[in-house]
């Protein structure tokens, strides 16, 4: 039964404005929620969704405070509320799905006490009930083999198995009203698609309110009834769905609407052999019983061939815990693997941690998580000159700065802030940051792990414009791994498909788009084309 009473909007936000020391970041934002209905904030990266959402329930960090504004919910305002009551909201009437699960799930617990404690802290139940019905949801979201991965830590799970945990756990105590904070960044477009039923089967069954907060623009036209558009934390245009998508008044509204990464053009698969593998595997032990006996294996790559030339960007696919991840880091002898290796002409597969540590300057990673992936101690000229600490490299004061602000503003970002910390940027400019990491090195081989995963659909383009112009310009080579196949093919030379930890199919990225061989293939392009439609009629109005 729905817990929400009474007349008047579910939610209701009043000249709601926000600031972290003297920078105000939010402006006057007003707009209200009824019981049953999507409302969706769009924008670019940076322009205030997440720290309205989050303002909602009081969950700033310390720096934050709200020089106006108040939140009414069901009449009460939480800006006024106690601890006490703010705790019986939150993760019961009032649940949220964040946008970086990794930082948001405990590390050091397993998925089963974290699921279990949300119910039995907010329903009371014993410790029994609570873990059938975490088995439960866990099935809910479309999470296999659900009852061994209750004993899983975070981090031995996907990008997208554990945002699927995150929706698990917010949907736990069926609240009035889910804030659903990019709620499908890190799942591949089968899955988006399944999350999306889900959610709205949810809402209809228990008459729950959603705020969702999405880049996604074709998951907003999908699920929200209404939207408001963001830009430098000021509401610029609030509409119908469909109405702001047929004719959207604000120039910045239509440029988000026909922001689309662009075609490659130009294919390079003749340079120079940078990387290659064969018959690769990653294999995890499964122990059991008391002496932790190995009694299977989770085959989480097997068997894979692959070979990298200069300058290329191979492109890699499939569903969450397909094994994308798992191959990049046998790769770059991040976790043990079996098969040989070769990087540059020289076998690496059997070197030795203190052997490995000078090749690594030329085998860089731009994480998926990139708040997980940056130090919350050290500032943005700490983090992106980490790599010349590591390799000895430019011990002269002025020529490191000089090297970070050259870094950041390749990619795009003010070097004027380096002296911050990564708490002070949104999700887009942190992965801004872990590129600049990544290419102040100038390596030969840098693995992107969904680099445009946290970015809105302009920003998206304007990174991929980026990335090609790094390639361009310093000859790097690409291994890019991504669920979201506008980019891949935008991005890819050649793609390879995985599926169980086994490649599927292989081929240019035109072979692949436009005469797929295998099933599976054709089932991810028909649930992506799928989810297109909307977005790619809007571009055409």
């Amino acid at each position: 039964m729905n817990k929400a009473t009474g007349n008047g909007p579910l939610l209701q936000v009043e000249n709601l404005s926000v600031a972290f020391r003297e920078r105000v970041v939010a402006r006057d934002i007003s707009f209200s929620l009824e019981r049953g209905e999507t409302l969706a904030l769009v924008g670019e990266s940076g322009s205030g969704k997440s720290v309205t959402a989050l303002s909602i329930l009081r969950l700033l960090p310390p720096a934050g405070r709200h020089p106006s504004g108040r939140v009414l919910f069901q009449g009460e305002d939480l800006m006024q509320a106690s601890p006490d009551t703010l705790r019986q909201v939150r993760g019961d009437r009032v649940a949220m799905i964040f946008q970086e699960p990794m930082t948001s799930l405990n590390p050091l617990h397993r998925i089963e006490r974290q699921l279990v404690e949300t119910l039995t802290l907010h329903r009371k139940l014993s410790k029994e009930a609570a873990r059938k019905e975490a088995v439960e949801l866990l099935d809910l979201v479309q999470i296999r083999d659900a009852e061994s991965r209750m004993s899983a830590f975070p981090h031995e799970l996907s990008g997208g198995q554990r945002q699927r945990v995150m929706i698990a756990m917010a949907l736990a105590n069926k609240p009035d009203l889910l804030i659903a904070d990019e709620p499908t960044t890190a799942v591949d477009v089968t899955i988006q698609a399944q999350i999306i039923k889900l959610l709205l089967e949810l809402q209809q069954e228990l008459g729950m309110a959603i705020l969702l907060i999405s880049h996604d623009l074709a998951l907003v036209r999908k699920m929200a009834r209404e939207v408001c558009v963001m830009q430098d934390g000021v509401i610029v245009e609030r509409a119908e769905t469909e109405a702001l998508f047929r004719a959207p008044q604000h120039p910045y509204t239509r440029h988000l609407l026909a922001a689309q990464p662009q075609p490659k053009g130009e294919i390079k698969t003749d340079g120079a052999e940078i990387l290659s593998a064969k018959n690769l595997k990653v294999w995890f032990p499964i122990k059991a019983g008391v002496f932790r006996r190995v009694i299977g294996h989770v085959k989480a790559v097997d068997g894979v061939d692959i070979d990298v030339r200069e300058g290329e960007t191979i492109g890699i696919v499939g569903e969450s815990g397909s094994g994308k991840t798992t191959l990049a880091f046998g790769l770059l002898r991040l976790v043990e693997s079996e098969g040989p290796i070769l990087f540059m002409g020289r076998n690496i597969d059997k070197l030795k941690r203190r052997d490995l540590r000078p090749i690594r300057r030329e085998m860089q990673i731009v994480f998926q998580d990139p708040y997980g992936s940056l130090s919350p101690r050290l500032s943005v000229a700490e983090i992106v000159s980490e790599g010349l600490d590591v390799h000895d490299l430019m011990k002269d004061e002025g020529e490191r700065d000089a090297a970070v602000v050259a870094a950041l503003t390749e990619v795009g970002l003010d070097p004027e802030t380096r002296h911050r910390y990564p708490h002070e940027f949104s999700g887009g400019q942190r992965q801004r940051i872990a590129v600049a990491r990544a290419l102040i090195l100038k390596p030969k081989l840098i693995v992107l792990d969904e680099p445009t995963s946290a970015l809105d659909m302009s920003v998206q383009a304007q990174m991929v414009d980026l990335l090609r112009d790094l390639q361009r310009k310093h000859g790097f080579t690409y291994f890019f791994i991504s669920h979201d196949l506008r980019v891949i093919r935008a991005m890819s030379d050649r793609i390879m498909v995985m599926r169980g930890g086994k490649v599927v199919e292989k081929g240019t990225a035109d072979q692949i788009f436009e005469n797929p061989r295998e099933d599976y293939t054709k089932a991810l392009l028909a649930a992506a084309l799928h989810l297109e439609v909307a977005h790619l009629e809007a571009i055409r109005q």
